[in-house]
């Protein structure tokens, strides 16, 4: 058997994919149960979190296992397989431990070193075990999986490197500063009450926002994560000279009213569609009052220009300001047809070509000769007392009347082709950022629960997993990512090597058994012919046939062992069985005794450790069985 993997990631495929494609709790459980009852596989496990979806199997077949496992995520995603196919990966064997190694060290997150993955394998494992999904090769990779991640973020400051992905979108809020200093006396709105929307709103809370309210769909967990905010963060806020975090909880209906009130929202529900759509952020923020601290007076500010509320803030409305397209004063021709001016949610853009005038293009177009003759000098004589003030880039311009020849070849040319290129720059265009967002979307699902169309509305910042995937792309790498992927490599070998030494080891216990009873059958036979043989001899002769035995096996099978844990080495096993002759179906019988007791106690068999078991360093042991176990040690025997 072998481990395989297929699965699609924000590395391989669109958030878009990844909405349609993602799973729900009851789909995941009955991907698990189709994959193990597929014939190619004898083992599944499923890691779906917001930026995956993997489905682990231990196959017999590669091809067939490959197919078997797109079919199904395919079936179960909802996705059409030919369009799911070319966001899928798959790994095998060595790349699949390797690949699952690094997800649990977060060097494959949105966000690289993030810990929150470990939590998550977690689940996957005890998942897999409450379903006996997961047999001894799954149990003992992700086992060991865990140990690995929590290896990297113990030996090396890949934490430094990244953070959860809750913290990362908060960051993107703050843009430069602390998420303390941005998110102090906020007013914040969580909508779910499940692991994601708990770190969201723990992490705001020890931020020093000034109320946390939970919204769910189940009103007590709603209510439970409500309490403990307070219990946990105000408290100790209040102990340490900050302020109290309240917390309170109102059910799912509530979140419009709510809508209006708070500052930042974070949503991450199971929900199949959308939770806010843009209708209802739009309805919130309609004659909503927009609370900016005071700013420093200055000489163009007018006196009383906005109200002051009882806390010294101004209240200004949540509008954006127009954009000057600069001023034709005196222009001969009609400034308004001249204007070609595309206005999109307040914001106005110029259209027009980098070198021409784009009010001068637009208007002459179609014109007559002696019009253009009068736009030309008009705009000779706006660029000559350009010249004159000294401004820099200005040229000397040429008197229209000498140069009437030019000015009607220029009017030909312009009538050929529609517009006449001037010699003066375009007119500035004003370019006005965005206001500072009133209300602060942060969309943790999967797929999404905050419609996208919201981030175009005046006054609001949508963050989502599309553009946290963008913004991640460009967080800078710590140093000790490298570290990490060495850990990774060195527990990826570790692990393969006392792989397929366990694979050997049901061959080498079977050899071992063979060959006691070869000298079981040995001293009966010796009984019957020297039946005058007294306790004594007879034990003596008996240890003495085992020593021979023993000593005959015990140089072949440690360096079988040792070869079949190099790469490669896998044949080995059935050298073995063919020389000896061992049957299969006693070694079959070993691996199913072998792995009853590995499901039976986690590897742990009356004390010892299992085949595939794990021992205190984390490390996979090979075998339960030593050497020497089939017979006593020799010294021992000699003694006996």
């Amino acid at each position: 058997m072998s481990l395989l993997v297929v699965g699609l990631s924000h590395r391989s495929a669109p958030v878009s994919v990844l909405e349609r494609a993602a799973l729900s709790a009851d789909a995941q459980i009955k991907l698990l149960q189709d994959t193990v009852a597929a014939e190619p596989a004898t083992e599944a496990a499923v890691l779906a979190t917001c930026n995956r979806i993997e489905l682990y199997a231990d196959v017999d077949k590669f091809h067939a296992g490959v197919a078997e496992l797109s079919t199904l995520l395919a079936r179960h995603s909802g996705v059409g397989l030919e369009e799911l196919t070319p966001y899928l990966y798959v790994h095998y064997e060595d790349r699949a431990v390797h690949h699952l190694f690094s997800v649990a060290c977060g060097l494959d997150s949105m966000v690289v070193g993030e810990g929150q993955i470990l939590g998550q394998i977690k689940d996957v494992l005890a998942t897999s075990q409450e379903l006996h999904s997961a047999g001894r090769l799954l149990n003992d990779l992700f086992q060991q999986a865990l140990r690995v991640g929590k290896r990297a973020h113990s030996e090396t400051g890949i934490d430094r490197a990244g953070q959860s992905l809750v913290t990362f979108g908060l960051e993107q809020f703050a843009e430069g500063a602390t998420v303390e200093a941005w998110a102090r006396d906020k007013r914040v709105l969580v909508i779910g009450a499940g692991s994601m929307s708990s770190l969201a709103a723990a992490t705001l809370a020890r931020a020093g926002v000034a109320e946390v309210v939970v919204a769910n769909r189940t009103f007590d967990r709603a209510e439970r994560l409500a309490t403990l905010l307070v219990e946990q963060y105000a408290q100790g806020s209040a102990r340490e000279g900050g302020t109290d975090v309240l917390a309170r909880a109102v059910p799912i209906d509530a979140v419009a009213n709510e809508l209006t009130r708070a500052d930042v929202v974070v949503s991450c529900t199971g929900a199949t569609g959308l939770v806010l759509t843009a209708e209802v952020v739009a309805t919130a923020m309609e004659g909503r009052a927009v609370r900016v601290s005071s700013p420093a007076p200055t000489p163009a500010s007018a006196p009383g220009a906005g109200a002051r509320g009882a806390s010294g803030a101004s209240v200004v409305r949540g509008e954006l300001s127009p954009t000057s397209v600069g001023t034709e004063e005196n222009c001969p021709l009609d400034p308004s047809a001249a204007q070609s001016v595309q206005t999109v949610q307040g914001v106005q853009t110029v259209q027009g070509t980098a070198g021409f005038s784009v009010l001068g293009e637009a208007a002459v177009a179609g014109m007559g000769a002696a019009e253009l003759e009068q736009h030309a000098a008009w705009v000779d004589k706006g660029a000559s007392a350009t010249a004159a003030e000294g401004q820099p880039g200005s040229v000397a311009l040429l008197d229209p009347a000498a140069e009437a020849e030019a000015i009607t070849a220029l009017a030909a040319a312009a009538a050929l082709l529609g517009r006449v290129p001037e010699r003066r720059r375009p007119e500035p265009v004003a370019t006005v950022p965005r206001p500072t967002p009133v209300l602060s979307l942060l969309d943790l699902a999967m797929p999404r629960d905050i419609d996208a169309a919201a981030h175009r509305l005046p006054g609001v910042r949508l963050v989502d997993i599309e553009s946290l995937a963008e913004a991640s792309a460009d967080a800078p790498m710590a140093a000790d990512v490298d570290q990490v992927r060495r850990i990774v490599s060195d527990e990826v070998a570790a692990f393969g090597a006392a792989l397929r030494a366990a694979h050997i080891t049901p061959t080498v216990v079977a050899l071992r058994t063979m060959a006691a009873d070869v000298v079981a059958g040995e001293i009966a036979r010796l009984d019957g012919r020297l039946p005058g043989l007294d306790d004594k001899q007879r034990s003596e002769i008996t240890q003495t046939v085992r020593r021979v035995v023993d000593k005959l096996l015990h140089a072949p099978t440690v360096r079988v062992k040792q070869l079949a844990a190099e790469p490669g080495g896998a044949g080995y096993a059935d050298a073995l069985r063919t020389l000896f002759d061992l049957d299969q179906e006693t070694v079959a019988a070993v691996s199913r005794a072998e792995g009853r007791d590995a499901d039976t106690d986690s590897g742990v068999v009356d004390g010892r450790r299992g085949d595939g078991g794990l021992d205190d360093s984390g490390l996979v042991v090979g075998s339960r069985f030593s050497d020497s176990d089939n017979f006593e040690s020799a010294e021992n025997r000699g003694r006996a």
